[in-house]
């Protein structure tokens, strides 16, 4: 973006402090394309006119007041982002990632981008490869060989730069010469040693980096576990290596299976200690090692509950028990309660879940 003012005036409205990113994408619909205004003439207006016009309530306009003042530090923050190669990149420009946008839509797409590098990959078919931090040997030796399957089928492969599977899928993916996407949890400016590290391949055009983020600001743990949502969005397909059940990889996979994304989840041998069987209970499709669709494959768990449930019902934690889950109830209930074959009635202010073929054939007898 070469227009100065506009990039400080888009900076200013997609770092409004308390404001949720639906809430700012709203306003900037209102302001071009239902009130076919310029930035200028929106911040031109006075209190009375944006509380009337647009709605906006006292605190709302208050910080429109704060990031009006701003906008000249804005203005200096953008010339200095783009003398350094930056892009900055707002929602309605043609090179922001169409995925990104359809996954996410008006109530999650960040209103603007911050990249440096092959501005193409956004365009590209893409992949996420997650999983934890502290990923098994298995689930690693996965991530390599379902990454450079990904970079010989020219897809780029989305990393978030964490230690673990997502690394791995940054490292294996550039080992074959293929393209790779980092998302940050920080922001861009702040990303010095990394650019430093990966210069030969931003040249080369085989790595973007990208930030939602204010371009100044550090990592924290807040703005990793944030910028999972985009890795996700930014991705057509996903695949899970390895997931716990809770942390990251675990509520981003059943919050994408929620909105029907495609999520592949590596299926696990039988002495494994993690919550991927959860996940393809949950929805999620299971592949083998080399990250190929076990078609016929059904959950393991699938199997034994319906045997569990074929003869009486059980309440949440006892089904734990039974099946020597490590999980907490609630998010279990969540699951069953998501499972076409399995029914839940209230008794004694106790939840019991039935198998609905067992509930289906009882009534019949009546």
């Amino acid at each position: 973006m070469e227009n100065l003012e506009n990039s400080s005036y888009w900076m200013a409205l997609a770092h409004l402090p308390r404001w949720r990113t639906e809430r700012i994408n709203r306003l900037i619909v209102d302001i071009l394309q239902e009130k076919k205004m310029t930035y200028a003439e929106f911040f031109s207006l006075d209190k009375n006119n944006w509380q009337n016009e647009f709605e906006l309530n006292s605190n709302e306009i208050a910080e429109l007041e704060t990031a009006k003042k701003e906008l000249p530090n804005y203005s200096f923050l953008a010339e200095s982002l783009i003398n350094q190669g930056y892009n900055i990149v707002p929602i309605d420009s043609a090179d922001y990632s169409p995925t990104l946008k359809a996954n996410l839509k008006l109530k999650f797409s960040p209103p603007v981008i911050y990249i440096k590098g092959n501005k193409q990959l956004l365009q590209e078919d893409t992949v996420a490869i997650v999983g934890s931090r502290n990923a098994s040997d298995i689930s690693l030796q996965f991530t390599k060989t379902v990454a450079q399957k990904c970079a010989k089928e020219y897809k780029v492969v989305v990393s978030g730069f964490a230690k673990g599977v997502d690394k791995k899928a940054l490292d294996e993916t550039l080992a074959v010469v293929g393209h790779s996407i980092i998302v940050l949890p920080q922001g861009i400016m702040t990303f010095s040693s990394g650019f430093r590290k990966y210069y030969s391949q931003i040249v080369q055009g085989d790595v973007l980096v990208l930030s939602t983020f204010h371009p100044k600001v550090p990592w924290s743990a807040g703005l990793a576990m944030s910028r999972n949502v985009y890795i996700y969005g930014l991705a057509k397909t996903i695949y899970a290596a390895e997931s716990d059940s809770k942390g990251g990889t675990w509520s981003g996979v059943l919050d994408g299976l929620k909105k029907g994304r495609e999520i592949y989840v590596r299926k696990p041998g039988s002495d494994e200690k993690n919550a991927n069987e959860l996940l393809i209970l949950a929805g999620a499709k299971p592949v083998d090692s080399d990250g190929n669709i076990l078609i016929e494959e059904s959950s393991y768990l699938q199997t034994r509950l319906k045997d569990m449930l074929s003869s009486q019902s059980f309440t949440i934690e006892e089904i734990i028990e039974k099946l020597k889950l490590k999980i907490e109830s609630e998010n279990f209930s969540k699951i069953l309660s998501g499972l076409d074959f399995i029914e839940r009635k209230r008794i004694n202010k106790q939840n019991y879940f039935y198998l609905k073929e067992r509930v289906e054939s009882q009534m019949e007898l009546f």
